[in-house]
């Protein structure tokens, strides 16, 4: 390991262990940064041996978002009796695991400390090696786990909670990010679009529902910071628009339903459109032709769809994973922990918690 490479993975917390490459692993993972509890058990010659996943949004809807205390108090309550329900389904004892991922970031701080620390404390027990995941790099990796994923180097879209980034990756660990967003992400303007519909917590699955009977054409929403190089990404004036668009069109302060239906339409291709422009000018600026979309927003059909039309004209390939591991789940923890356990590295006896973390700062595996 050069010098460089060094210093970089010590400031990781990621330590060398060459021992560990040379067999077959199988990894636990666990996810507890945001809202779901997510285990798997990913064997390095098998793929993946099982997985669970809890969801907290009925904890959470009342409050109209995620309460970060709460999230942290449920994550307690569920990660054992998880990892005991994926290792009986993938009939392995704690005993057969060779390695633990956990993620360690970013996320919110209490939550992801439950996971960090339940990792830990299995891994001192155990003896086995330990390894902090980077949470939107197991979004980025997700897509791997399918039976034809893609092939390096691509260009990703993660599209995830409080993140909204196009990255160039030539291999796993080295990351270029190309575009970012600036103000709201995303998800997150699907979550504030909902609210503002009188919709439910999470936003991107209800305003899509919504959008179906949408009338195309009625309300023309602007595509924001394409009229302009780049491929930085911003959604709050967009939200602002569809705050004054439902504003504009209320009755007596109500919206009739077709109304509500059409603005989710308009909201909905306007971050389709977006999307699809950017991706474009990564494809150009990158020079490459294959494109890899993660992350919860991922799920959104009419996103996959236009993005599939772009990537067709531009004769380059489309790949996303499949639906159970769009959001938030321990399979991508598992499998990118055990990409990296198996290239020889493993945390110290630390326990990571980075709220806010840089993916461009994480060590390649070469």
């Amino acid at each position: 390991m050069g010098g460089y490479q060094a210093s970089l993975s010590a400031a990781c917390g990621i330590i060398p262990s060459p021992l560990i490459a040379q067999m077959p692993m199988k990894v636990l993972g666990i996810e507890t940064s945001c809202d779901e509890t997510g285990i798997a058990l990913y064997d390095s010659e098998k793929g993946l041996l099982a997985d669970a996943l809890y969801s907290q949004i009925e904890l959470h809807q009342k409050y109209g978002g995620v309460v970060p205390e709460l999230a942290s108090r449920d994550h307690i309550r569920k990660t054992l009796p998880l990892i005991r329900e994926v290792l009986d389904k993938a009939d392995c004892a704690l005993s057969d695991l060779d390695g633990i991922a956990y993620t360690a970031g970013p996320g919110l701080a209490g939550a992801l400390l439950v996971g960090g620390s339940i990792g830990r404390s299995l891994g001192m027990t155990l003896n086995i090696p330990v390894i902090g995941v980077h949470h939107m790099e197991g979004h980025l990796l997700a897509p791997l786990l399918e039976k034809n994923g893609p092939e390096f180097p691509f260009v990703a879209l993660l599209v995830s909670g409080g993140h909204t980034q196009l990255v160039e990756v030539p291999e796993i660990g080295r990351y270029t990010v190309m575009g970012e967003s600036l103000d709201d992400a995303a998800g997150e303007a699907f979550d504030k679009v909902a609210k503002m519909l009188g919709l439910p917590y999470p936003g991107g699955p209800h305003v899509a529902k919504l959008a179906e009977p949408g009338t195309p054409g009625r309300f023309d929403f602007p595509r924001p910071m394409t009229n302009r190089p780049g491929l930085d990404f911003s959604f709050s004036g967009l939200k602002t628009f569809t705050m004054n668009t439902v504003e504009k069109n209320k009755v007596n302060g109500v919206l009739d339903e077709q109304t509500r239906a059409d603005i989710a339409w308009a909201f909905q291709e306007a971050v389709a459109d977006t999307m699809v422009i950017k991706c474009r000018r990564a494809f150009k600026h990158s020079g490459l032709k294959r494109l890899v979309m993660a992350g919860g927003v991922s799920a959104n059909l009419r996103l996959r769809e236009k993005l599939a039309i772009m990537a067709k004209e531009e004769g380059g390939e489309l790949y996303y994973p499949g639906f159970a591991y769009c959001t938030d789940n321990g399979a991508m923890i598992a499998y990118a922990g055990c990409m990296r356990l198996l290239a020889g590295q493993q945390d110290d006896l630390s326990i990571l918690a980075k709220p806010r973390w840089n993916l461009e700062t994480l060590p390649s595996l070469s």
